[in-house]
């Protein structure tokens, strides 16, 4: 059963399944042909919040359809518990005049049914029923408990009157999404539910999933999520299903662990392999080594072979390094921007260096696009002085961009046309550079997955090597290992970043600013990433009864590019000392160095190990006293 875009589906066996809420058994299933899943089983505990992970293309939606029932199995059984409800974000909600509130409301289907019999039924023995059984589903609460969810997605209460049709269809999605939520359906199954979500409403549903009351899967590459709100990883990989216990970072531990040890023992066979095989080769035709020959064959073949695991497919970002330009390359006195006569942003007094790392935060609407595109020269200043360096490259990134690619043309085509002078490998070398390879270079766009896209348009927004790169959601089609080779790309790239994401783990690891874009100003924010999600998760009762924070004094704009500088030089002292620390365990490695005739030499390489661990631990902590008073003297 269906309604608007959250689905509701009824699944089941003839009986409970006890505390049992999913039971994957021996599950196959193929695609065209192509094995997508075979012999696959995995058992989820009733309640249990669980993040499904895999490489793209492995199958995790279509696992989900097979559990929805909107797939017929090959092989295999999927139980759930009888009548069990399985809800799901279906498609976005559609145009309507029905408000944002009746609309949420409505996808709790029994509910509506209820109050509509309420209003018409007759006999006082189904009227007592239809009472009862509101009562015990707490319809009464359901305005404030729909309210809720819309709030924490997002909606002001303004907002949660107006009419569907007065939104687009990405905050459509949201309010799909409020839908299901509210539902409350036994096995909840959200794919990728962050990527129509700002940070804020990506943090409010992190912490609304791990309270969930029922039982949760959902597909994420959004590695805050799968570390905060889920306790189990259920892995799709080689058409299998494994359930990890513990978030993604501790299932991505223990998988590194494995694969060290099935590539140890793999590597110790080989060479036991390459051991009997030489035996066989050398006495084979001996007639004294026959039967000792024969014997090794026979171990040989009775050797189950252990296969080392796949390397995994290499993800890469090369962005084009700019030359180094003056500073500031951005600086803003009073600017205003906006649209025509209305202004979103007044009284902007901002710089940007060229080594800056700045996350934009505040809630969609406030204005953080505005001020991306204000930066890209994309909008005008409607007021103020803003001084941009003469010889500014800007790159510029944001998902309508992605949707504006050119359907029926090859990512070639794409790069071809903004560098038609260059030859066919140069273009096709650009490409690789982004992780889009010779059978992808190739592929019309429209048949390129999301990710491929992302990509490309990354690839578009700095083949002209800028100075100053704006990201605008860059991570919503990037799997996790396309987000972590993007934060390594982003920490070696040598121009300015404004970053917007709900990625907590991007931002974490990306920028060392952070601006807070709220009631039509820009300021940068005092605190750190976890005590801005503290503040959005808190009551806001509270927040007004805690006392202000005296303010500190300011430090000067020479101050700080001072301890900048310092914070480099103790990072470079640390690198080289590391360095030397790791040739010296390499030598300390050394069977021979512990014979005894060599005890002198053994004596001094010892000493000078300590000696260079005493001064790293010198360093790392003049290091971290830097980094502490640049964090001060920036808030």
């Amino acid at each position: 059963m269906q309604g608007g875009g959250a689905g509701l589906w009824y699944r089941g066996a003839a009986s409970a399944i006890g505390r049992r809420m999913l039971s994957i058994t021996d599950l196959s299933y193929s695609v065209e042909g192509r094995p997508l899943i075979a012999g696959a089983s995995a058992r989820i505990p009733s309640g249990h919040k669980v993040g499904l992970v895999g490489r793209n293309g492995s199958g995790k939606t279509t696992l989900f359809r097979l559990i929805r029932g909107e797939l017929t199995p090959e092989g295999g059984a999927i139980s759930l518990p009888s009548r069990a409800r399985i809800g799901g974000v279906a498609q976005e909600v559609p145009s309507s005049a029905t408000s944002l509130l009746d609309t949420v409301m409505e996808a709790d289907t029994e509910r509506a049914a209820l109050m509509a019999e309420a209003a018409t039924a007759t006999d006082p023995h189904r009227i007592a029923e239809v009472q009862a059984r509101l009562a015990d589903i707490d319809a009464w609460s359901a305005e404030g408990r729909a309210a809720t969810i819309l709030k924490g997605l997002g909606f002001t209460a303004a907002e949660m009157h107006q009419p569907c049709s007065d939104f687009s269809g990405g905050w459509r999605m949201r309010v799909a999404l409020a839908g299901v939520l509210f539902a409350q359906p036994d096995l909840l199954l959200l794919d990728e539910p962050t990527n129509y979500l700002d940070l804020e409403g990506a943090l409010w549903l992190e912490s609304y999933l791990a309270k969930y009351p029922h039982t949760v899967i959902v597909i994420s590459h959004d590695r805050g999520l799968l570390n905060r709100a889920v306790g189990a990883i259920l892995h799709l990989e080689d058409k299998k299903l494994t359930l990890y216990s513990g978030g993604y970072d501790t299932f991505a531990k223990t998988r590194a662990e494995q694969r060290a040890v099935q590539a140890a023992e793999a590597k110790k066979q080989d060479a036991r392999r390459a051991h009997l095989q030489s035996f066989v080769d050398r006495f084979k035709a001996k007639a004294s080594k026959a039967r000792q020959a024969q014997s090794r064959v026979k171990m040989l073949e009775k050797m189950t072979p252990i296969t080392a695991p796949a390397e995994a497919a290499k993800h890469v970002f090369t962005f084009p390094v700019p030359e180094e330009l003056s500073p500031p390359i951005i600086a803003m006195e009073g600017v205003s921007v906006g649209y025509g006569d209305h202004v979103v942003l007044r009284r902007l007094s901002l710089r940007i260096d060229q080594d800056d790392r700045i996350a934009l935060l505040g809630r969609n609407g406030e204005g953080k696009s505005t001020l991306s595109k204000l930066l890209a020269g994309k909008l005008p200043a409607l007021g103020g002085t803003m001084t941009v360096s003469s010889k500014l490259r800007v790159g510029y990134f944001a998902q309508h961009q992605v949707d504006e690619l050119h359907l029926d043309e090859t990512p070639v085509q794409h790069v071809r046309r903004l560098r038609p002078t260059e030859g066919e490998p140069r273009l096709r070398a650009r490409l690789a550079g982004f992780g889009l390879m010779a059978d992808q270079a190739e592929t019309v766009v429209g048949r390129l997955s999301g990710g491929q896209k992302a990509r490309l348009s990354l690839l578009l927004a700095t083949i002209d090597a800028p100075h100053l790169l704006i990201l605008d959601e860059p991570t919503n089609h990037l799997d996790i290992e396309s987000r972590e080779a993007l934060v390594e790309a982003l920490t070696a790239y040598s121009g300015a970043v404004v970053l917007v994401s709900h990625d907590m783990h991007l931002l974490s690891l990306v920028a060392d600013r952070l601006w807070l874009v709220k009631d039509g100003s820009v300021a940068p924010y005092p605190d750190d990433l976890d005590a801005y999600r503290a503040m959005l998760l808190a009551d806001p009762e509270k927040d007004k009864a805690r006392p202000a924070k005296p303010a500190r004094p300011k430090a000067s704009r020479e101050q700080v590019l001072a301890l900048k500088a310092e914070v480099r030089k103790c990072e470079q002292r640390v690198e080289k000392l590391q360095e030397m620390r790791d040739k010296l365990a390499v030598k300390l490695a050394d069977p021979a160095l512990y014979d005894d005739a060599r005890k002198g030499d053994l004596d001094v390489w010892n000493r000078k190990y300590a000696e260079v661990m005493e001064g790293l631990d010198r360093a790392e902590a003049l290091w971290m006293s830097s980094v502490d008073a640049l964090e001060k003297a920036e808030k």
